[in-house]
C-alpha cells in the first residue's frame, strides 16, 4: 500500500460536479492499493496514518499527530501512485490492485480513519491547499 500525504490548510475533492468530500486542516492522503495488499496491511496504513507526526507543537517542531492536532482527513482513492515509469514514458500500473479489492481495502482504510472520502473509481477534481508544504510517501 502507498500513500501521498500531504499536510493541507484545507481539500476537496468533486466528483461529477459535485463536492463529495472536505475538510480544513488536516492530511489529504492519495490511497494506492497495491495487488498483494490484505486486510492487516490496510490496518497497518490507517495506523500509520492516524500516527504521523507532522503537524507543528508549540515549539514549532513536528509534533503532533492530525488527531493531536485536532484536524481532519480527506483520503483519496488512486490507483496511479503505483505507476512505474521505469520503462519508457507511459506509465505502467500492472502492480496496482484489481479495482474490486482495492475498493474494499481502500474503504478498510477510509474507515479506519474516520476520515472523509473521494469517489471510488471515479475522475475526480481535487483542490488543496498545501500547509508547509509538508508532503510524504508512505510505503507499507
Amino acid at each position: 500500500m502507498r500513500a501521498v500525504v500531504q499536510r493541507v490548510a484545507s481539500a476537496s475533492v468533486t466528483a461529477g460536479g459535485d463536492v463529495v468530500g472536505r475538510i480544513e486542516r488536516g492530511l489529504l492522503v492519495l490511497l494506492g492499493v497495491h495487488e498483494d495488499d490484505d486486510e492487516a496491511v490496510a490496518d497497518r496504513m490507517a495506523d500509520k496514518l492516524r500516527a504521523l507526526r507532522i503537524f507543528e507543537d508549540s515549539d514549532g517542531r513536528m509534533n503532533l499527530s492530525v488527531t493531536d492536532a485536532g484536524g481532519a482527513i480527506l483520503c483519496v482513492s488512486n490507483f496511479t501512485v503505483y505507476g512505474d515509469t521505469r520503462r519508457g514514458n507511459r506509465p505502467s500500473f500492472m502492480s496496482a490492485a484489481r479495482p474490486e479489492r482495492a475498493e474494499e481495502l481502500y474503504e478498510r482504510v477510509r474507515e479506519r480513519l474516520g476520515a472523509e472520502g473521494g469517489a471510488f473509481g471515479a475522475h475526480m477534481g481535487v483542490e488543496l491547499l498545501n500547509d508547509g508544504p509538508v508532503t510524504l510517501v508512505v510505503d507499507l
